[in-house]
């Protein structure tokens, strides 16, 4: 058991605060991805990382489960990937031009993904799915989009449509709102997307029944982990196939978050499905900026007779490639193992979080297939059971409260994502979720005792 201190002054980010205040001065709002903002007390900056371990400018050392937003799948710093990076360095860093290493990641993915016929490289999981939104209007011939409420593809003009939609806006439960956060997307946008309501087929189906024959392709990520972390229900994923084969539409499977993170297969293969397109960042490039558009060979036919267009100055960069190559091995390596290990270890940390929950009286409950989860906080008054849904999410869950508990957690040193998701690496060991819990049950003690409901 790792013993800490019993009341050690929590973390305090002067030098972060100091150079976020600098940055506001030359860079817009200081920060180059506005989520980053989030993060109280102050937006952090960081000196170093190695495994799942992560110190900052102010010298506080984290038990990292944010992971680089869960791309990180490899834990900071990775000899290995290193390496293989520098080696690549010394040979050339960039030539607009083909390498072999193109060929040998294409050929993992192929080999571990049975959907995955051929390839395409982009630096960026919104640029895929910009590629696949494409691509699948140009294989059907037809405009609309079918995606889900909550569902993340990128922070492009399509990726958002009907993410994040607010309570008072949401339209009636048979008619999802389109609706884009952002100021300064193109209207008309809107209008090339249908949105349902996830985990409910009967619903699907009458969506799909009321656009059938203008809808090119169903988008989703398998396990929504952008809005809580809500895996699907029974007969979902057959559900979105079967009625995909039955109009000719392209099955999207967008695996930026659980893309080998569930398997060598991807979530496809945990879940037990097979997509006509997938979407693949973060993992599959090991913290690199590197992205991979997936598919089978009838799906990818437009690339090929060139009729869709997929470009990009940096597209199958070489050293992407080397940490990609590197990253894909290290999870081929692993075989039928994999995940066991990581859920083993994420249901242990939910389990213990879960008892410092009760312990402290503080209404969490983590929820997801441990691998990856998201520390539900019940409202008030709120009923007891999985969230199944973006709806019940923002009914049920607190977020102002645990954004309180979040920093509480920080101050002890334990880092999660700030919409409350936690993500296991391949780097996290046992002692770290037990060193995790012992600085938790202090941030959980500052929680319950600091903590003020809002009126």
């Amino acid at each position: 058991m790792v013993r800490l201190p019993a009341f050690p002054m929590p973390y305090t980010f002067a030098r972060s605060k100091t150079l976020y205040e600098r940055a506001t001065r030359s860079i817009a709002a200081g920060v180059n991805s506005g989520i980053r903002k989030m993060e109280a007390p102050v937006p952090l900056y960081f000196a170093r990382g190695s495994g799942a371990d992560l110190w900052d400018v102010d010298g506080n050392h984290y038990l990292d489960f944010q992971m680089g937003q869960g791309a990180l799948f490899y834990g900071h710093a990775p000899a290995g990937m290193a390496d293989a990076i520098a080696a690549q360095a010394r040979l050339g860093t960039h030539w607009a031009a083909q390498c072999e290493l193109e060929i040998e990641v294409a050929e993992r993915v192929q080999a571990m993904i049975p959907s995955a016929e051929l390839v395409r490289f982009n630096n960026s999981a919104t640029e895929v799915v910009t590629a696949a939104f494409r691509l699948a209007r140009a294989h059907t011939g037809r405009p609309l989009i079918l995606k889900f409420e909550g569902h993340y593809h990128g922070w492009a003009d399509e990726g958002l449509v009907g993410f994040a939609n607010p309570a008072d806006k949401w339209g009636d439960d048979e008619n999802p709102a389109r609706l884009h956060p952002s100021k300064g997307v193109i209207p008309e946008v809107l209008e090339q997307f249908v949105v349902a309501r996830w985990n409910d087929p009967e619903h699907l189906r009458r969506r799909v029944d009321q656009f059938r024959g203008k809808i090119a392709a169903i988008v989703f990520e398998p396990a929504l982990c952008n809005t809580c972390c809500i895996e699907p229900v029974a007969g979902l994923m057959s559900t979105i196939r079967e009625l995909c084969d039955r109009d000719g539409m392209l099955m999207i499977s967008d695996e930026t978050i659980t893309g080998f993170r569930f398997g060598a297969s991807c979530a496809q293969g945990y879940y037990g499905y097979r997509p006509d397109l997938t979407v693949l960042g973060k993992a599959v490039g090991g913290g690199t900026p590197f992205a991979a558009l997936a598919g089978t060979r009838a799906a990818m036919a437009k690339i090929l007779s060139g009729e869709v267009v997929h470009a990009g100055t940096l597209n199958g960069n070489p050293l992407c490639l080397a940490a990609s190559k590197w990253s894909l091995d290290q999870v081929l390596a692993l075989g039928a193992s994999h995940p066991a290990g990581i859920q083993k270890l994420g249901a242990r940390l939910m389990a213990g979080l879960g008892d410092l929950a009760k312990e402290f009286g503080v209404p969490m409950r983590p929820q997801g297939p441990g691998l990856v989860f998201h520390a539900v906080i019940l409202k008030p008054g709120a009923p007891e059971g999985m969230i199944r849904d973006y709806r019940d999410y923002v009914r049920r869950h607190d977020g102002a409260r645990w954004m309180h508990l979040r920093r509480c957690l920080l101050e002890e040193g334990v880092r999660a994502i700030e919409r409350g998701l936690w993500t296991i690496s391949l780097a996290h060991r046992p002692e770290n979720i037990d060193e995790a819990l012992v600085r938790a049950r202090r941030g959980f003690e500052r929680h319950a005792a600091t903590w003020v409901p809002q009126a």
